[in-house]
């Protein structure tokens, strides 16, 4: 079971630090981490090419290996448990790529994807619901924060509705997720309080 578990995580891991954003920036002649925040996600990728097509490829991308972490955990690792942490893993890999040196995206499009493979009626609430914020306020870090706590909170309550409730494995996933998207988050925060923020401007 313990193999099972640390290999579970190392796969999740491996795939979430597979810098898409990155990848596709240098395609089209960009290093992202050099424009906006410094990140590898779709929202920095768009600022950084100016296009629409770049940041649409990279977050296909992060929503890949979201999906492929907890169905690898799920399918061939046998278990809950195993999807959940893989999942976990998957968002800490791509916020902390080791391809990258420990730099990555805030985790927003992973962890909504790995979310929605694990727990699609959990997915179903919360995903929207950050996409709602997003459209709304024009900051994508309150829609990524809004899916990893948002996440936790909605997977805490469907596993607690008891005899229908969800496994109680999932919580391990939301919770390593909200955590990482929470640290990831922390310049965010700063410039929110200071109203520094920058909006996403497509509309």
């Amino acid at each position: 079971m313990w193999l099972t578990v640390v290999l579970a995580a190392v796969v999740g891991y491996l795939l979430g630090a597979i810098p898409f954003g990155y990848l596709v920036g240098k395609a089209w002649g960009v290093d992202v981490r050099r424009y906006g925040s410094g990140r590898t996600g779709g929202t920095n990728v768009w600022r950084a090419t100016g296009q629409v097509l770049p940041p649409l490829l990279s977050g296909l991308g992060d929503v890949a290996k979201g999906v492929a972490a907890v169905l690898i955990g799920r399918l061939l690792l046998g278990s809950e448990l195993a999807a959940a942490l893989a999942g976990a893993a998957a968002v800490a890999g791509h916020n902390w790529s080791v391809m990258l040196g420990w730099r990555g995206g805030a985790g927003g499009a992973t962890a909504a994807a790995a979310l929605i493979a694990l727990s699609p009626l959990a997915g179903v609430i919360v995903v929207p619901t950050a996409a709602a914020i997003i459209y709304i306020s024009r900051f994508a870090s309150l829609g990524t924060f809004t899916v990893g706590v948002g996440g936790l909170v909605a997977v805490t309550a469907l596993a607690a509705m008891a005899p229908i409730g969800h496994p109680w494995q999932h919580v391990i996933y939301a919770v390593g997720a909200a955590v990482s998207v929470s640290l990831a988050l922390r310049p965010n925060f700063k410039r929110l309080a200071e109203g520094t923020e920058r909006r996403i401007t497509l509309w």
